[in-house]
C-alpha cells in the first residue's frame, strides 16, 4: 500500500469492502508536468501530452463501485514509465557511461520509450541537453518505485484475500500505428487485449473479455501490436491465481486526438468501461486460484 508522502505522485481509490478478485490499474493518465521538465524541454506542454493515456483514469473510475481498488499514476509516463523495466535507458540521452546493470539493448529502447522516454508518441526529441545519470535514479526513487509498492501491495492483498487476482492494467493508444512501431500508418483496432499470447492471464478470460466488447460493438484484437507490457508480464502467472490483462482502448473512440479533449463519445465509452468492470468482477473472483 502507499506509503506517507505518496498522495502526489499517485492515487489509490478503495472500495469500502473489496468484493471482487481485481485490481485496476491506469500507469500512462497522469497529468502533473514539473515545472523544470517542461521548461527544460524541446516541446510545448501540449506536444508533452501526446504520449499521455490521456482520461483512461476516468473512463475507469468506477472500479471501486464494483468492489475493486483503482491505481493511477498522478505523473506522466514522459516523464517516467512505470510500465517498463526500472533501468531501460537510452546512452544516447546520458553525458556520462550508464552502469551495467541498465538495459541499454531492449526494443522499447531502440524505439525511443525507454523508462525515461527520449520522444514522444510523434516522434518528436524530448530534451534539449543530455541527462546525468543521477536525474535518471532520482525518479526511479521518488516516482517508479512507490508505484510499483502500491500495486504490488494492492495485489498481494487481493490474492491474500481471494486466492486468486486479475490486475487490468488500462492504456490509450493511437488511432493509427506511429513510424517506429509494426503496424505504422495502419488504422487500429477498437480494442487490443495483451495477455502476453497466453502466458499472463487464463486464456479463457482473454476470450471472454474480447466477446464482452464485440458484443459491444467493437473490433477486437487479441496481442498485436501490444501483448503486455513490464506490469502485465511481471504481474502475470496464472498457475499461482496470479491474471493479469493488458487493455488499449482506440483514443478515437472517445477523445480529438489533436486537441487532446473529450469527445462527444466519451460518455458512452464510459459507460462501456463501466459496464465491463460490473461484469469482471464476479468473474475475476471465480478464476483459476493458487
Amino acid at each position: 500500500m502507499p506509503g506517507a508522502g505518496t498522495e502526489s505522485i499517485l492515487s489509490v481509490r478503495q472500495p469500502r469492502v473489496q468484493t471482487a478478485a481485481l485490481v485496476v490499474s491506469s500507469p500512462h493518465s497522469g497529468t502533473h508536468y514539473p515545472n523544470d521538465f517542461v521548461r527544460d524541454s524541446l516541446l510545448d506542454p501540449l506536444s508533452l501530452r501526446r504520449s499521455e493515456d490521456s482520461f483512461v483514469d476516468d473512463l475507469v473510475s468506477a472500479a471501486p463501485d464494483f468492489g475493486a481498488p483503482l491505481l493511477k499514476a498522478l505523473f506522466p509516463r514522459v516523464y517516467i514509465d512505470v510500465n517498463r523495466e526500472p533501468y531501460e535507458l537510452d546512452p544516447k540521452m546520458f553525458g556520462e557511461p550508464l552502469p551495467d546493470f541498465v538495459n541499454a539493448a531492449s526494443a522499447r529502447v531502440a524505439a525511443g520509450y525507454g523508462t525515461i522516454a527520449r520522444m514522444v508518441a510523434t516522434g518528436a526529441e524530448i530534451y534539449r541537453a543530455p541527462l546525468t545519470f543521477a536525474e535518471a535514479e532520482d525518479r526511479v526513487r521518488r516516482l517508479y518505485r512507490p508505484y510499483h509498492a502500491a500495486l504490488d501491495g494492492l495485489v498481494n492483498d487481493t490474492l491474500s484475500r481471494f486466492r486468486r487476482v486479475l490486475l487490468l492494467d488500462c492504456h490509450s493508444m493511437p488511432s493509427v500505428g506511429s513510424s517506429v512501431e509494426k503496424d505504422a500508418g495502419r488504422m487500429r483496432a477498437d480494442i487490443i487485449l495483451g495477455d502476453c499470447h497466453g502466458t499472463s492471464c487464463e486464456r479463457s478470460l482473454t476470450a471472454e473479455v474480447a466477446a464482452f466488447f464485440t458484443r459491444e460493438g467493437f473490433r477486437v484484437v487479441l496481442n498485436d501490436p501490444f501483448a503486455g507490457g513490464f506490469i502485465t508480464r511481471h504481474h502475470g502467472r496464472p498457475r499461482q491465481g496470479r491474471h493479469a490483462l493488458q487493455i488499449e482502448l482506440n483514443r478515437a473512440l472517445y477523445m480529438n486526438e489533436i486537441r487532446l479533449e473529450r469527445s462527444a463519445e466519451f460518455h458512452a465509452i464510459k459507460a462501456v468501461m463501466t459496464r465491463l468492470l460490473a461484469w469482471l468482477g464476479p468473474i475475476a473472483t471465480r478464476l483459476p486460484g493458487a
